[in-house]
């Protein structure tokens, strides 16, 4: 009789597809916690830009680096501003437009 040699049971296509489940579930999370890492990052990043422009503004902050940056937030928030008041106001129906392919009247 010959000597038999024991052999792991092997995987069937349940464990194998449960395997890949849990390996895609961790990488998963593992992205989903870069991700979030990367939008904390961001806001920080943001948060500091506005109290960085607030003190540039109260004239507790002053570096020539901060100069163009600062000059940019203002025409934007200056041109913002403009928009807002030259927009129609929400209650105001927009006027209908005539359709392109209509006779001129």
């Amino acid at each position: 009789m010959p000597l038999q040699v024991w052999h792991p049971p092997r995987m069937g296509f349940l464990d194998k597809a449960k395997a890949a489940a849990g390996q895609a579930a961790g990488k998963a999370k593992a992205g989903v916690e870069d991700l979030q890492a990367k939008v904390d990052l961001g806001a920080a990043y943001d948060e500091l830009g506005k109290t960085t422009f607030e003190l540039i503004e109260r004239g507790e902050v002053a570096h020539p680096k901060l100069d163009e940056a600062a000059e940019k937030i203002r025409t934007l928030r200056a041109r913002a501003a403009d928009g807002d008041e030259a927009a129609p106001a929400p209650d105001a129906p927009e006027p209908p437009q005539p359709h392109p392919d209509a006779p001129a009247t």
